[in-house]
């Protein structure tokens, strides 16, 4: 893998602070931290990014002091475009990586003839149509991870076509990952969940920007899809169309900060229509537990793009599918190729990792099958 130190870090954001100023009003460091490194920090200043009012909340709008001019859609592309070429020039880079970490945005509408096809978003994009999100934007710019509804159709046949990855949508940073975890074990133990309730409340800029009902329906659905498959892979629990109630809240408390408070309940079935409950109480520090998975997804991507693999019966070697779903691990909606399933439990997206892995060195696939400690002599 490509080693972190060997990254050169840059990016876009609405607000004009540097990354001194940011990390001073966001007090997620540790002061004496912020400290030592605050004339370091200084040195990193934000381009000016793309900001469409319609597509975060309102509240976010006295942050927005570093924007690109207009309403030129098309426009702002090719600004993107050029930041990044001149990024990767002046850096002397052997490649750019870009993952969006900005506000949830509202979940775009899928119209035909806008965004469902590459062609129809770029034609979209010329004529700066309203459903164009920011994300839309940089997606077109270059692909990488996405945030909650950037992979509509048209951009995920634009990654094809450009032979580009993309990943999937939100990080899987606190309570979801537990949740990825827990129903997983649940299921397979016959234990039957018929109610997930989660309940969150969290102060830091995300917290403010979900309060609005259009950007929490984007999370929720992303935080919702993570037990589909689960609930799907038990025929025997579950018959047809039967699905445990699920129910995401997020509340807007300023005065916790960054750390996040998750409180989950898992009331299941078990023997003879008995009850089972697992409440959980959950600190979730955000930033500190999504930042890893930022450097996660840069460096599995990176390595990605050198990999190429041939299955049984197929002549010749060809990269991975631009839908990048080993990234799956790290994201709450992963995306995968069309016609394949998709696969949200912890244990086996982090086992397809290691096992790719393990294939690239020329080692047999991991198994738990261990027959040589079991055979009789």
């Amino acid at each position: 893998m490509a080693h972190p130190n060997n990254l050169v870090l840059g990016g876009w954001d609405i607000s004009s602070h540097n990354l001194a100023q940011s990390m001073s009003r966001a007090q997620v460091l540790d002061y004496d931290l912020q400290r030592q490194i605050y004339d370091e920090m200084s040195a990193l200043k934000p381009l000016p990014s793309i900001y469409y009012p319609d597509f975060i909340a309102a509240n976010q709008s006295d942050r927005a002091n570093n924007v690109l001019p207009g309403t030129d859609k098309w426009a702002h592309l090719e600004k993107i475009r050029a930041d990044i070429r001149d990024f990767k020039l002046v850096n002397s880079l052997d490649k750019v990586i870009v993952i969006w970490t900005a506000n949830t945005e509202r979940f775009a509408d899928i119209i035909p003839g806008v965004n469902d096809t590459a062609d129809n978003l770029i034609s979209a994009v010329k004529n700066s149509h309203s459903e164009v999100s920011p994300s839309t934007i940089f997606r077109s710019g270059l692909h990488s991870r996405g945030p909650q509804n950037s992979f509509v159709p048209g951009c995920v046949e634009f990654a094809e076509k450009h032979r580009v990855y993309i990943g999937g949508d939100d990080f899987k940073s606190g309570q979801t990952k537990i949740k990825s975890v827990l129903v997983d074990f649940l299921v397979n133990a016959g234990i039957k969940p018929l109610s997930i309730t989660s309940y969150n409340h969290l102060g830091n800029n995300d917290g403010k920007n979900l309060s609005a009902p259009q950007q929490f329906r984007s999370k929720e659905i992303s935080k919702s899809n993570v037990v589909d498959d689960m609930v799907a892979a038990n025929n025997i629990l579950y018959k047809k169309g039967e699905h445990p109630d699920h129910v995401v809240v997020i509340k807007y408390v300023p005065a916790v900060g960054d750390s996040k408070r998750a409180l989950d309940e898992y009331v299941s079935e078990i023997f003879m229509g008995g009850r089972n409950t697992i409440s959980l109480y959950n600190t979730c520090e955000d930033s500190l537990l999504a930042s890893p998975l930022i450097l996660d997804l840069v460096l599995i991507t990176e390595l990605m793009t050198r990999i190429e693999y041939k299955t049984e019966g197929v002549d010749s070697f060809a990269p991975f599918h631009s839908v990048l779903s080993i990234l799956s691990y790290m994201l709450k909606a992963p995306m995968v190729p069309p016609g394949t399933p998709v696969v949200n439990a912890l244990s086996k997206q982090r086992s397809a990792i290691e096992n790719i892995f393990r294939a690239c060195l020329g080692l047999d696939p991991q198994n738990d099958m261990l027959l040589e400690a079991k055979a009789f002599h």
